[in-house]
């Protein structure tokens, strides 16, 4: 289906379409089948899945109304693959997280192996092996957001131990395991500093993904606070993926768009901050909460201080809008790039909700 028939589908809650796609809410964090008769969403909170698992694996839960999660898949070729990707899942839950292979998941789902990886790759654009070694690794990430060790977190996510997750870190992370507690030792930083309507704006990344958005007036202070967060990484002016990325950033801003740019995102955090932070990307372009406010929905009410830190840690900010949340007095408070960038961007997005 075209981009165009996908989004209609979803408008005229096209019960045709069900079992070709299913799509996700940003603001909400809950995925649909095209024919849920909930209220549409905006089309800057979309997010398309090919299946409910991949919408799953990338943190969206099923719609109680419609049951996406239940419907049935009428492509042959979807149908394997979701079949593959929920072995996959079953996999990590169990005890031998890191003993799956292309045969074993061929002689499970009764084809061969060339067909079973060829099917798969035809849907998701990457090897069974390869979605599998991501699901890992985001089974490792999510380990150390909870708090387990180095060592923990591997041994859960099916590595047996640190040291072969070590193996193809730099590959897969981007950083290395505990990279952001450390530093940032062994990890390779790309940066680019451009022009935007709130001053300089510094974006960097490793290979994973975006990992810092800082603003300010001098080029040399936004560097020297980039080589302080991270002391032991190998930082250098980009000459690649990140410079994709800088451009999409600057394209938002320039266009005065609600759409916030699909950008991966590399930031590590305590389970707390993360759960802030996720939190914050539930909030509505034009639209704030009070810290009390994400404090309740993150269910520690009396947490408010604790969440405000956390925003004023926030690494990425922009991509994750902590200038949404302003104090219980309705005023606004602590800003890491300062009160008047705050106002700005603020008053900058409401314009861009209200001409959108």
């Amino acid at each position: 289906m075209t981009q165009d028939a996908i989004i209609t589908a979803i408008m005229t809650r096209d019960r045709s379409a069900d079992g070709r796609f299913v799509y996700g809410v940003r603001t909400t964090g809950i995925y649909c089948r095209p024919s849920c008769p909930a209220r549409n969403p905006k089309m800057e909170n979309i997010r398309l899945f090919e299946l409910p698992e991949l919408a799953e694996a990338a943190g969206f839960r099923a719609c109680r109304r419609c049951r996406p999660d239940l419907v049935k898949i009428a492509d042959p070729a979807l149908s394997l693959t979701r079949q593959v990707c929920r072995m996959i899942e079953q996999h990590l839950q169990g005890p031998d997280a890191g003993k799956l292979t292309l045969q074993q998941m061929a002689a499970e789902t009764g084809y061969s192996e060339d067909h079973l990886a060829r099917s798969f790759r035809k849907i998701l654009g990457l090897s069974p092996l390869e979605y599998y070694d991501n699901r890992r690794v985001a089974r490792f990430k999510e380990n150390i957001r909870a708090g387990e060790t180095v060592s923990e977190a591997a041994y859960g996510a099916g590595f047996g131990s640190s040291s072969r997750l070590y193996e193809k870190a730099r590959a897969r992370l981007g950083m290395t395991p505990a990279s952001y507690a450390k530093g940032g030792a062994g990890a390779e930083i790309a940066y680019a500093i451009v022009d935007c309507f709130l001053g300089r704006m510094l974006i960097a990344g490793t290979r994973h993904g975006v990992c810092a958005v800082y603003f300010g007036p001098d080029d040399r202070a936004l560097l020297r606070e980039l080589e302080e967060e991270f002391p032991k990484a190998e930082i250098a002016a980009d000459i690649g993926r990140l410079a994709d990325w800088a451009a999409k950033i600057v394209h938002f801003l320039e266009q005065k768009t609600v759409t916030v740019p699909d950008i991966p995102l590399d930031m590590y955090g305590t389970a707390f901050q993360r759960r802030v932070w996720q939190a914050l990307l539930d909030i509505a372009p034009g639209e704030t909460k009070t810290y009390r406010d994400l404090a309740a929905e993150i269910g520690a009410p009396n947490a408010a201080r604790a969440v405000g830190r956390a925003c004023a840690t926030n690494p990425v900010s922009l991509l994750v809008p902590c200038h949404r949340v302003i104090g219980t007095d309705g005023k606004l408070h602590g800003y890491r790039w300062g009160l008047e960038r705050k106002e700005s961007l603020r008053q900058w997005e409401a314009s861009a909700a209200k001409s959108g």
